[in-house]
């Protein structure tokens, strides 16, 4: 539905995007994930014809998008982070003005309008001037608006910014509503958005993408084996040589903690090898070894712990291995764009 292939986007001498590579399969909710100014709204409004790339192409419904501009706007639905509506109209008002410049016959354009206000739940406020909405629902009349037309493919950019935490809930529903009948391009910043509303990822640091896979496999491929972390009283530095010599276990530390522990209590994390399940051995060694064991948790790595990875050191372009084709997990690419603000 949506192929993106070495898009760039340069300002003089500066790049916002660099040789960016996606592609969304029909139905797909594609995250579009990266740090303030990594060049989300940017890759976005060249998707929505608004904004001309410098090299590269991009292809939404068999279109592409700078040779048919026209017919590219036609099937696709845009909500920019700020919604453009004009604040004087009725929600219902506003929404029949819009299906009127996006084309939809004057037959059709009470249909389309009432599915959109039902859709996103504004049915009841129909009649209510967009002024007197909060930001909230403001957001909801912004996605009636994208989808009213019924287009195939939906771009939203940053579409809970600014939203309490029950609008954002509320908007993260509508979105997933819209999966299987749309194809989706979400951009955020916000971690939660993706892990929570759309089933594969892609980061970019600084322009260029550095990873495109589902959550759970970037989750897996960062963090390789498992860790745990054991809180008990006695000799730290005597266990810690002997849960090393466990098969299995390739680092064990002795954690420095803010945290306040009674007195001889230490906590130690344990690091062991890809496939190695040490739970039942790290227990038996530490009570084994007369230690007092208070607490033995295993931890996992997040997409937090994922996004810091990767936007937080210089990774040559193409040099990361975290990507579809390395991975069996199903092939939805997510894609994280440089951003120019």
């Amino acid at each position: 539905m949506i192929e993106v292939e070495h898009l760039s986007k340069i300002y003089g001498s500066t790049p916002a995007i660099q040789d960016v590579s996606f592609s969304v399969a029909p139905g797909e909710i594609l995250g579009f994930l990266g740090p303030n100014g990594a060049g989300k709204t940017t890759t976005m409004r060249i998707l929505a014809g608004y904004l001309p790339a410098t090299s590269g192409t991009a292809r939404i419904a068999n279109y592409e998008v700078h040779e048919n501009s026209l017919a590219v706007r036609r099937r696709i639905g845009y909500l920019p982070e700020t919604p453009p509506l004009y604040l004087d109209m009725s929600v219902e008002g506003f929404l029949h003005f819009v299906a009127r410049i996006k084309g939809i016959a004057a037959g059709d354009r009470s249909s389309r309008v009432k599915s959109a206000l039902e859709r996103c739940n504004l049915s009841q406020k129909a009649n209510v001037i967009i002024r007197k909405l909060s930001k909230g629902f403001r957001q909801r009349v912004g996605i009636a608006q994208a989808i009213v037309h019924d287009p195939p493919a939906i771009i939203l950019d940053e579409p809970t910014v600014g939203l309490d935490p029950r609008q954002i809930i509320d908007v993260r529903n509508l979105i997933r509503s819209l999966a299987g009948e749309h194809t989706i391009i979400l951009s955020t910043h916000i971690l939660p958005e993706v892990s929570m509303t759309c089933s594969r990822v892609a980061i970019i640091n600084r322009g260029k993408v550095v990873a495109t896979n589902s959550p759970e496999a970037l989750i897996a491929q960062l963090q390789g084996g498992s860790d745990y972390e054991l809180e008990v009283e006695g000799d730290a530095p005597q266990l810690q040589k002997l849960l090393q010599v466990l098969p299995g276990v390739c680092m064990v530390q002795i954690v420095p903690t803010g945290r306040h522990l009674p007195p001889h209590r230490s906590l130690i994390r344990v690091i062991s090898a890809p496939g190695a399940e040490l739970g039942r051995d790290i227990a038996a060694v530490t009570v084994g070894a007369g230690l007092g064991l208070y607490e033995l948790r295993r931890t996992s790595a997040t997409l937090e712990d994922v996004f810091l990875e990767l936007t937080t050191q210089e990774v040559a372009h193409g040099e990361l291995a975290i990507n579809d084709s390395q991975s069996s997990a199903p092939s939805a690419a997510m894609e994280l764009s440089g951003e120019e603000e």
